[in-house]
């Protein structure tokens, strides 16, 4: 993985790290359930960023040496494991 994507990427996942302990104390502490819920979607949120941004780094760095290069075979590979990535990038 590339900078900046790596230093953002580590920097979400902390976040993320953080708002799953609240959620946890949250429920423990019998908190609000639409608080807990909103918890929730913050973290949910940081985790697509977080897939985002490993998608974006992957394109940036193998992705333009793949399709720079000349062999269509390599080429071809690479959009399959483009278009994999696309389906793990957008599952709910």
């Amino acid at each position: 993985m590339i900078e900046p994507y790596k230093q953002k990427l580590l920097t979400n996942l902390k976040k993320t790290r953080g708002l799953l302990e609240t959620v946890e104390k949250m429920v423990e502490n019998d908190r609000y359930c639409m608080d807990i819920a909103q918890q929730i979607n913050a973290s949910l949120g940081l985790m697509k960023s977080a897939k985002d941004l490993i998608l974006e780094s992957h394109l940036s760095s193998c992705g333009s040496d793949k399709l720079a290069g000349q062999n269509k075979e390599e080429k071809e590979k690479f959009i399959r494991e483009l278009m994999d990535i696309f389906h793990i990038s957008h599952k709910k």
